[in-house]
């Protein structure tokens, strides 16, 4: 797993030191998620990915552990380790889905991260109208701020959105809508680095969108907090899959 709002963070450019382990596993997983390595190839032997990567078989072994765990790859007897089918890729570990950010745009990918956004978030935002505290309510409305203050800044703001999501999903009090908040994560992404010339024009209308969410909770409107989050859900489907 990875932090939260990593893949956010990467917008800019700038990049955690190195760990070899965790640097092993991204090369490998955004390589078999974008179809470098297919669907039933056989990965190199260890001594050509030891060598590719510049690492140790210890790291290199604790890295495929570490992509089998996550679905991507298979031990296979006297074959070696091959990239496993999509039906049993984990699409809900965090790291997986920000691999998809890589990959070569695929309309149906995000058609289906739609459709699940939708199955978690609208109940979370029904849960929120229901359930929030002042203390939510409180952080929703700081983050929304410093969204709408970031200026030029894709990273801030994307994560000040972030937050304003992930306080939804908690604030709905059922935890396992939480699990929204990865699927959030790749498709803000994407939004925030299609078309450039649109992007400010676009923040704008999610700042003003998440506004009324957040006033629809904090008045404990269930159907308005809803019909004002899928108002936001459509600004970002269009934004994504236009020109897809």
């Amino acid at each position: 797993m990875i932090e939260a709002g990593s893949l956010i963070r990467s917008l800019s450019g700038r990049h955690a030191a190195r760990n070899f382990h965790t640097f092993v596993i991204n090369e490998i997983g955004r390589a078999i998620v974008g179809g470098e390595f297919p669907v039933g190839s056989v990965l190199a032997s260890d001594a050509v990915m030891m060598e590719t990567y510049g690492v140790s078989r210890t790291v290199l072994r604790e890295a495929v552990k570490t992509l089998e765990a996550k679905g991507l790859v298979e031990a296979c007897p006297k074959v070696g380790t091959r990239v496993s089918h999509k039906s049993r890729w984990n699409f809900f570990d965090s790291q997986v889905l920000a691999w998809h950010f890589y990959a070569p745009p695929d309309r149906r990918f995000y058609e289906n991260l739609f459709e699940v956004r939708a199955a978690l978030e609208l109940p979370a935002v029904e849960g929120a109208a229901r359930h929030r505290t002042a203390e939510h309510v409180r952080l929703m409305k700081y983050w929304l701020h410093q969204a709408a203050t970031s200026g030029d800044s894709l990273e801030q703001f994307g994560l000040a959105c972030l937050e304003v999501h992930s306080l939804i999903a908690e604030s709905s009090q059922n935890t396992l809508l939480r699990a929204v908040v990865g699927v959030l994560e790749l498709l803000l992404a994407v939004a925030l680095t299609r078309r450039s010339d649109t992007v400010r024009a676009y923040c704008e209308a999610t700042v003003a969108g998440l506004e009324k969410v957040i006033l629809a909770i904090e008045a404990g409107k269930v159907d308005g907090a809803r019909d004002a989050l899928i108002t936001c859900l459509d600004l970002d489907q269009k934004r994504i899959l236009d020109g897809v």
